[in-house]
This record gives structure tokens, C-alpha cells and sequence, in this order.
């Protein structure tokens, strides 16, 4: 009897361990099978980065490179736009801002992306002809409001990819090109905001209730590429025609 009793207490136990055992590997293989599995950040990350002499190049690096061209390829003239159509001095000023510091930047980007043997548009995006239609179609104090704001929010949206790029990228081109976009964006983002017209509330709002943007298509990984040339944006009319990159001492910049 005492025999019996002895034999289902240990048949009990085993039930238990085997099960406590069950338990665990179930908790453990869903880890595993997740952090190797691919579609993870850093397999993703992993895939999308490519070797240069300046560093690992991800995907989310050429993207910033991309949108820094995309930038210049419609805020510049928009930027030629507010100095003659702008009816306050502050418009005008941010104009000029847009102008000095958009041509900077566009140099500075066809250096990098030459370096890294990395294509260019040469075109804005859709949305950005659109912002450039609805520019050009407004008058007078309408136009300094849709001006400031809609310059405000595209500083802002490229603001945070900025300062992502800039925490994240292993390139050293890239670093400094994004140390660069970084003081030139703000500087705008406060020369927007001296008009006195950008709607806060606004901003807020939209940001609060964006999803995530898709991505532009990145270029292709580095290899041979031809020179992205003069670009030629759309632009509100013929006046305002994105000058030629400039040509010196930037691009012996590393």
C-alpha cells in the first residue's frame, strides 16, 4: 500500500516537472525564434547598410541625403519667391535665409553624394510642386501666411529626421553633413517663426495626428553614378530657377 502511494507521489512529481519544463521552453523559443528572425530593427538595419571608406552607409542615410537634395529643390525657390512676393520686411528676411542656406546645403550634399557614388533628383516631389502651386497662386498678406507655415511645417518634419540621422549614422560624411543641415534648419525654423504668422496650434495638431510618413525611395547603394548635374526644379515661374551648385573650397570638406 505504502508502495503504491510512493509511486503516484513520484508520478505526480514528474507531472509537475515535466510540465514547469513545457512551461519554460514555450516562454523561451517565441525570444529566440523573434531576435533571429528577420523584419527585426537590426536585421533590417543590418540588410539596408552598405560598406564605404567613410563608414557603414545605411538606408536611413541615404534617405536623410535624398531629402536634403528634395529640400533645396523646392524651399530655395520658394525662398527667391518670398523675397519679391513677401509683404514684410520679416518674410523678406526669411527668404533670403531660405536662399543662402539651401544653396549651402545643395552644394554640400552633391559633394557627399558624389563620394559615396549616390544618385540625385533633380526634381521636387509631387507634394512639394503642390506647395509651390499653392505659393504661387496666393497674394499679398494670404501669401505671407502660407508661406510662413507651410515652410514652418516641411523645417519641422525634416528638423527631426535631422537630429536622428545625426544620433544614429556611422558615416562620417553623413555626420557632417548632417552637423550642417541641423544648424541651417533651425536657423530657418527661427526666421519662419520671427514673421509672427506660423499657427502653432496648427503644428501640434498635425503632428499629433500624422502617421508614419512613407519613406522616400532611397538611392541605390554606392557605385558608379553619373553626376546629378544643375538640378532643374519646378518652380513658381521662370524667375526663380535653383542656381548651379557652388564649386571651391566645400568640397574638399571631408
Amino acid at each position: 500500500m505504502r508502495s503504491s502511494n510512493r509511486g503516484g507521489l513520484i508520478s505526480g512529481t514528474g507531472l509537475i516537472v515535466a510540465g514547469l519544463t513545457a512551461t519554460l521552453v514555450a516562454l523561451i523559443v517565441p525570444i529566440w525564434s523573434y531576435a533571429d528572425r528577420s523584419g527585426t530593427g537590426v536585421h533590417a538595419l543590418n540588410a539596408s547598410t552598405v560598406s564605404t571608406q567613410y563608414g557603414p552607409l545605411s538606408g536611413l542615410d541615404r534617405e536623410f541625403i535624398t531629402k536634403v537634395r528634395l529640400a533645396g529643390l523646392w524651399e530655395l525657390p520658394a525662398g527667391q519667391q518670398a523675397e519679391q512676393k513677401g509683404t514684410t520686411q520679416a518674410v523678406h528676411t526669411a527668404g533670403e535665409h531660405l536662399v543662402e542656406g539651401h544653396t549651402f546645403l545643395d552644394a554640400r550634399v552633391r559633394v557627399v553624394a558624389a563620394r559615396l557614388g549616390l544618385e540625385l533628383p533633380n526634381q521636387p516631389s509631387e507634394e512639394q510642386r503642390s506647395w509651390l502651386a499653392t505659393l504661387a497662386a496666393a497674394r499679398g498678406e494670404e501669401y505671407d501666411r502660407e508661406f510662413a507655415n507651410l515652410l514652418r511645417k516641411a523645417h519641422g518634419k525634416v528638423f527631426s529626421l535631422v537630429a536622428q540621422v545625426r544620433a544614429t549614422t556611422r558615416n562620417s560624411l553623413v555626420r557632417d553633413l548632417a552637423d550642417d543641415a541641423n544648424a541651417t534648419v533651425l536657423d530657418h525654423i527661427k526666421v519662419l517663426e520671427a514673421t509672427g504668422l506660423v499657427d502653432y496650434d496648427a503644428l501640434a495638431h498635425d503632428a499629433a495626428s500624422a502617421s508614419t510618413p512613407p519613406l522616400t525611395n532611397s538611392p541605390a547603394p554606392p557605385g558608379p553614378a553619373d553626376d546629378p548635374g544643375s538640378p532643374i526644379p519646378v518652380t513658381p515661374s521662370p524667375d526663380y530657377s535653383l542656381p548651379p551648385a557652388a564649386v571651391g573650397p566645400e568640397e574638399d570638406r571631408p
